[in-house]
């Protein structure tokens, strides 16, 4: 009987597998200090110490985007390279990650402190606005950054906003990916961690490296 399936298809089918194993490996190793930490305490009693781990977030987030890269490309392994874009990018992705936090913390404070008064009808949506521009816009710059790791943090920050913007679609597929990842976590963590979680970062990747087709590839893009 013939077979229906091609040796290359299994081989990619096992090779997306294989990618999305150690890449939830990674991101659990790699940001095991925020994660035991959200899975540990009360995030509304502990979150000076959530935003001040969350930052170490960022460096893994970029590396295990180099490694789809890579995969994408057919070109180093997922753990080389994951490592080389580790090497290549953790001070930028870091600043980028601590920028993110900072901004989510002051919104966090803002909100706390207006919900209860008159404005808040008005405040709360357009900080809330501010969050979600900011969410969208450092994972867009992390996926920028396991692109271009030698790019200035100026530039990825513009190309990510306004490009994140003008693809508005594409970014709030994302982040719904990324928010229902999030209850998955929240509900069931070992299915969060060990199965879901690279392939909501890999549909954001996916997203994003289109969103910022533009400045990669100066070349006309098809609208999509």
């Amino acid at each position: 009987m013939k077979n229906l399936v091609s040796h290359d298809t299994w081989s990619g089918i096992i090779g997306m597998l294989y990618l999305g194993l150690i890449s939830n490996v990674l991101l659990a190793v790699g940001s095991a200090p925020f994660l035991i930490l959200l899975m540990t305490t009360d995030p509304a009693l502990s979150w000076p110490m959530l935003a001040l781990t969350m930052p170490l977030t960022a460096p893994v987030i970029a590396a295990v985007f180099r490694a789809f890269r890579e995969h994408s490309g057919v070109g180093l392994g997922p753990i080389r390279a994951f490592l080389a874009g580790l090497q290549a990018t953790w001070r930028r992705a870091l600043a980028i990650g601590a920028l993110a936090s900072i901004v989510l913390v002051i919104v966090l404070v803002d909100v706390r402190f207006l919900s209860d008064s008159t404005v808040a009808v008005y405040t709360v949506p357009l900080l809330a606005v501010v969050a979600i521009l900011t969410v969208n816009t450092a994972v867009v710059s992390l996926v920028a950054l396991a692109e271009v790791p030698e790019a200035r943090l100026r530039d990825l920050f513009k190309a990510a906003l306004y490009l994140g913007l003008r693809r508005w679609y594409l970014s709030a597929i994302s982040l719904v990916a990324l928010i229902v990842q999030g209850g998955v976590f929240a509900s069931a963590p070992a299915i969060g961690i060990g199965v879901t979680a690279s392939a909501a970062f890999y549909l954001a990747w996916t997203n994003a490296r289109y969103t910022l087709r533009p400045v990669l590839d100066p070349a006309p893009v098809p609208a999509r």
